[in-house]
């Protein structure tokens, strides 16, 4: 089935009316991406299992041990591949392939808050390197002294939002305070948020009542994210309350363009929650995460520990998970909503 539509895609990609719907042509292409990977990961697979058969039989007819081992190698490998299969088996929502917005905003706590929140940015910036995806500040304040006071990041890739979206809630860090003289011990918050970037043809209703522009300058040193402009546009969408922003880039009118998708991106996502909220309810289930939950604590003192508050799942190293290695966890997470949509 996926080979046939990967055939049909590429057959409509070669079209040349296409090429002058650039709308269109993304979408193929974005579609193309899932499949490939896909249809790559399984002939993979197929390809180890028919090397590990040959290798098994003349490690048997010779009794060679450096077969033996060669084999050992190769079910390594087989391993990785099917445990990259069953991750993509757990993304199954409509939109968990889509790219994905993610924010970042610092809790109380000033400094403190600032430099943790500007903390989780780097980590979710080397996690989207590591998975080869384009990674994006659309929009920062900087903190004060340190750090960011929020920031909006476009994640693009194969299950960028299916992956991310485990990461809603409140990110708490206890740690020895680099800002502190008396090198106190400080508890510090930051919310995250992530929902997906959905397709342009997609009809959201944004009334030109309901909302309110306001243009800025960009805010903050900048750094190598962001183009410094005066032409940066925040959009307030009164029934709602959401509030998005864009300031990278070079024209109001760009940023403009940007923040409207972002906005009709935020409203979808609002929508679905709102469905998903009523079947639960109809079932008789409450949300297990709620926007403004604790989902995470990263402890750096008085001992090393990260431990997911949804799953219990733990590791003893948090710089490793602050440098981006964040597949355990939601992995961990992932199955477990799995399982949980099993029993009910």
């Amino acid at each position: 089935m996926k080979k046939k539509r990967l055939q049909e895609l590429e057959q409509a990609s070669q079209n040349p009316a296409i090429w002058e719907k650039p709308a269109e042509m993304q979408k193929i292409q974005r579609e193309r991406a899932l499949l490939e990977k896909s249809v790559e990961g399984w002939e993979t697979l197929t390809g180890q299992i028919a090397d590990a058969q040959v290798l098994l039989e003349m490690a048997v007819e010779e009794s060679d041990e450096s077969t033996f081992e060669e084999l050992k190698s190769e079910l390594q490998k087989m391993s990785k591949v099917v445990d990259e299969l069953e991750m993509k088996s757990l993304l199954s929502e409509e939109l968990d392939g889509n790219s994905c917005y993610l924010s970042i905003n610092s809790g109380a706590g000033g400094t403190e808050a600032c430099d943790w929140a500007g903390m989780l940015l780097r980590m979710y910036d080397r996690y989207a390197n590591d998975h080869d995806y384009k990674c994006e500040v659309v929009a920062m304040t900087e903190g004060e002294e340190a750090g960011i006071k929020s920031a909006t990041l476009l994640i693009e890739g194969p299950y960028a939002y299916g992956n991310l979206k485990t990461e809603n809630g409140v990110h708490r860090l206890v740690r020895i305070s680099p800002f502190d003289s008396n090198a106190r011990r400080h508890t510090s918050f930051a919310s995250v948020y992530c929902w997906p970037e959905v397709d342009d043809d997609i009809e959201i209703e944004i009334k030109d009542e309901d909302i309110r522009i306001d243009t800025y300058r960009a805010g903050g040193a900048g750094g190598q994210h962001i183009n410094r402009t005066d032409s940066a546009v925040r959009i307030t969408h009164h029934p709602s309350g959401i509030v998005v922003q864009c300031q990278n880039q070079r024209s109001q009118h760009a940023n403009k363009d940007k923040a409207f998708k972002m906005l009709k991106a935020a409203l979808y996502e609002l929508e679905i929650e709102k469905r998903n909220a009523e079947k639960e309810q109809a079932a008789g289930e409450k949300k297990a995460n709620e926007w403004g939950s604790q989902i995470r604590s990263y402890v750096l003192h008085p001992y090393q520990l990260v431990k997911d508050h949804r799953t219990d799942f733990e590791s003893g190293n948090p710089q490793s998970v602050l440098d981006g290695e964040l597949d355990s966890f939601i992995e961990s997470y992932l199955k477990q909503q799995a399982l949980n949509k099993k029993s009910t």
